[in-house]
């Protein structure tokens, strides 16, 4: 039975599919809507493994259209050079070669769960970080806006209301205080919806007992031991503790390319990986920094033992790290409570 590779360029209103089989091509140009795209699959004939990039409606579609083809591949788009990089683009090219590149194994998938709660829980995480992230950036426009005016906030003044009013009535009918009001608008807003962004993380985690679990290890909290849940989503999902490394962005990556002058390899350089989860790494970089200010714990001592012998305080941080989410990820297979002394 022919296998039909079906690559899809997705966009708001329309979908491009393009259908390779052996040598043959087919397009189809259908609205982005679930009845539509499953009508056009459910009449091509054969296996049908259908490829779509990550992307915003990515989730969506791996979600309503996952039965209706025997493989759906989520790809990483950050490797597909030869869509970005190679000769003319517009849609419907990109789709024959995304058939293409699933046709010859070429695609890296992309992780989606298929547990709905924990899709729920994850969509609230990265909410909660983007009103922390928006909160920081309206703190710093009161700041700038303070600064143009040669005025300095008291200590307080930008959670405290009571101090704020005092404050800016003190500065009657200038104009730096007309701007904070309106500002101060904006970060009440940000810190108010922070708070219900909490509250549903701390609501929806209560049902994983790992959470409370995670709680006991120096230096992770709530927000982080949700923020590894969501991202992670199962301990299985890595086979070796170096990918969940790198993933958490705390993985080191070799680089080595020619030879040197007796005609040997070149002994190839380690650094941090780049392509990481951002809003994982800051959970696990500051677990690791709480960790290691908290002292008398077993990821300090480690930390001060590296420095000892000669390590940088940067590689230090960053070993602990990987002790910490190897510690982390144990924890998750054994259900096993936190002990420093398996540290």
């Amino acid at each position: 039975m022919a296998t039909s590779y079906i690559g899809a360029d997705v966009d708001c209103k329309y979908t491009e599919l393009a259908v390779k089989r052996g040598n043959t091509l087919e397009r189809y140009r259908v609205p982005t809507a679930i009845p539509p795209l499953r009508e056009v699959l459910s009449g091509i004939a054969g296996r049908k493994e259908l490829t779509i990039e990550e992307g915003t409606m990515a989730h969506w579609l791996y979600r309503n259209l996952k039965d209706a083809v025997d493989d759906l591949v989520v790809c990483d788009p950050r490797r597909n050079a030869y869509i970005a990089k190679d000769g003319d683009k517009d849609d419907r090219i990109d789709a024959a070669k995304l058939a293409d590149l699933l046709a010859g194994g070429y695609l890296r998938k992309v992780y989606h769960s298929d547990d709905e709660d924990r899709v729920v829980l994850k969509q609230w995480t990265a909410l909660y970080h983007d009103r922390v992230r928006e909160s920081t950036r309206q703190i710093n426009k009161i700041r700038a806006c303070c600064r143009a005016y040669g005025v300095r906030p008291p200590r307080g003044v930008l959670r405290n209301p009571d101090i704020r009013g005092q404050w800016l009535a003190s500065l009657g009918e200038c104009v730096v205080a007309e701007q904070l009001v309106m500002l101060w608008l904006g970060l009440d807003s940000v810190i108010e919806q922070v708070g219900i962004a909490r509250g549903q993380l701390r609501r929806r985690s209560r049902t994983y007992r790992i959470v409370t679990l995670w709680q006991e290890i120096p230096g992770v909290g709530l927000i982080r031991a949700v923020t590894f849940l969501a991202y992670v989503d199962t301990p299985w999902r890595f086979a070796r503790r170096s990918k969940l490394w790198k993933y958490c962005g705390v993985g080191l990556e070799r680089y080595g390319s020619g030879t040197d002058r007796d005609g040997r390899p070149k002994t190839g350089k380690l650094h941090l990986a780049w392509a990481v989860n951002k809003r994982l790494k800051n959970a696990v970089i500051g677990a690791t920094i709480s960790a290691i200010e908290q002292g008398n714990n077993p990821f300090s001592r480690m930390h001060e033992r590296l420095v000892s012998h000669g390590l940088t305080e940067s590689n230090a941080r960053h070993t602990v790290a990987r002790k910490l989410v190897t510690v982390m990820s144990s924890m998750w297979k054994t259900e096993r409570p936190f002990d420093p002394r398996l540290v």
